[in-house]
């Protein structure tokens, strides 16, 4: 090979890895602050209830990673160990049944599927419990269409929200329905629903519950000690504009949850908006 030929082709070489490095580039620092932390959109320490959901999702995938393991060690076993020889001549000897296989195929799914629903159901049950007799926080949450109301029932205040007003523009964020919580509290929140089905949903905090007419639905949890202010959305379709019914949760200190209860206090948003705003939309107004 002449050496001019040698130079194009570490000049060819270079360039190869220099498009590489470029693309890697471009897709890292291209990507959110959500696609960083993996498939959980969320870090521990939002809710007790959050750490629980990662802890048996983390642990679902090592067991699934585990059995995969296995299998494929087994599969490649057989591959090697009973692979057809240069001298061989005709089918391998057929067996009808193996006992001590079919033994290991039968208990050891088993054992996996009652491990795994015994630790969810172990995190179920510590999820829907109430964290305690009392919570520290309670509070009633209206889900309408296309907004949500906070009925601050330990401060007799409430909170109305509005629809949110989507139309490409920054800044709505400030605007919509904001549900204000103190840290290193415990939680109720009595979910509700003045016409059809909505589903309150906070991504970060790793659950949602429904809101059904007529019904009352909770959500207990323990909020950690760091402040913060977490995107919330309905995640059941709900009509026309079920995408604008966005909300935001915003932890705080306890001193800036007293403030924020006091100054709805001094708005006049004292007491409670309860049923008598709930509605039918399935009722003919006009009869």
């Amino acid at each position: 090979m002449s050496s001019q030929h040698r130079t194009g082709s570490r000049k060819l070489k270079g360039l190869a890895l220099a498009g590489v490095a470029s693309v890697s580039a471009l897709l890292m620092t291209g990507c959110s602050e959500e696609a960083k932390l993996g498939w959980l959109p969320t870090k521990r320490g939002i809710t007790d209830n959050a750490d629980t959901i990662m802890d048996l999702w983390i642990g679902s995938w090592v067991a699934a990673l585990v059995v995969g393991l296995i299998t494929w060690g087994l599969m490649l076993w057989c591959i090697i160990a009973y692979r057809r020889r240069k001298n061989d001549v005709g089918y391998p000897r057929q067996l009808s049944y193996h006992a001590p296989l079919e033994i290991f195929y039968t208990i050891i799914p088993i054992i996996a599927i009652v491990s795994l629903f015994s630790f969810s159901d172990r995190a179920e049950r510590e999820i829907t419990a109430p964290k305690s007799e009392t919570a520290d926080v309670s509070i009633e949450v209206y889900g309408k269409q296309w907004a949500w109301d906070f009925n601050y029932l330990d401060k007799n205040v409430y909170s109305s929200g509005v629809q949110a007003q989507l139309d490409g523009q920054d800044g709505h964020e400030e605007t919509l329905p904001t549900l204000y919580l103190p840290v290193d509290s415990t939680v109720d929140l009595q979910l509700k629903s003045r016409d059809v089905i909505h589903s309150f949903w906070v991504p970060a905090f790793l659950e949602k519950r429904d809101t059904i007419p007529g019904q009352t639905n909770h959500m207990y949890f323990k909020t950690g000690s760091e402040t913060g202010t977490y995107a919330g959305k309905c995640a059941e379709l709900c009509g026309e504009y079920h995408s604008e019914m966005l909300f935001n949760v915003k932890v705080v200190t306890q001193e800036e949850y007293d403030a924020y209860t006091q100054k709805l206090a001094d708005e006049g948003n004292d007491g409670r908006l309860g049923d008598e705003f709930n509605r039918n939309p399935n009722q003919n107004e006009s009869q």
